[in-house]
């Protein structure tokens, strides 16, 4: 069984900042790529960021230069420092990771249960 916790989200004003923090745990192989998504009322979930294990950064044209994602493999933890933050910002967070439950075993992504992030104007 394999749980991502999600914390770090709330309520702040626009031009603020969070930082986003995501756990994974469980039986655990090996985590290669995790991320996070956003997905706003009304609207579909929608790529904020990625990074690989290696440490291979994406991210979306709209937060480019405001956010920035990291990990700490030792951890299985990924996180999300988001900066000048916009009332078109406001959705909720969800963790990615894409991992191997245990030697030998399928590639499989799981998703946590997501964080509110509120700017407002």
């Amino acid at each position: 069984q394999v749980q991502l916790v999600e914390s770090g989200g709330g309520l702040v004003q626009a031009g603020g900042s969070l930082r986003l923090s995501c756990a994974a745990s469980g039986t655990i192989f090996s985590i290669n790529a995790m991320g996070w998504y956003r997905q706003a009322p009304g609207k579909q979930r929608e790529l904020v960021s990625t990074i690989t294990r290696g440490g291979i950064t994406n991210y979306a044209d709209s937060v480019k230069g405001r956010f920035t994602i990291s990990r700490d493999n030792a951890k299985n933890t990924v996180y999300l420092q988001m900066n000048s933050l916009k009332p078109e910002d406001t959705a909720v967070y969800y963790c990615n990771a894409n991992l191997i439950p245990f030697s030998g075993g399928p590639r499989l992504g799981y998703w946590g249960q997501g964080t509110q992030v509120t700017v407002s104007s």
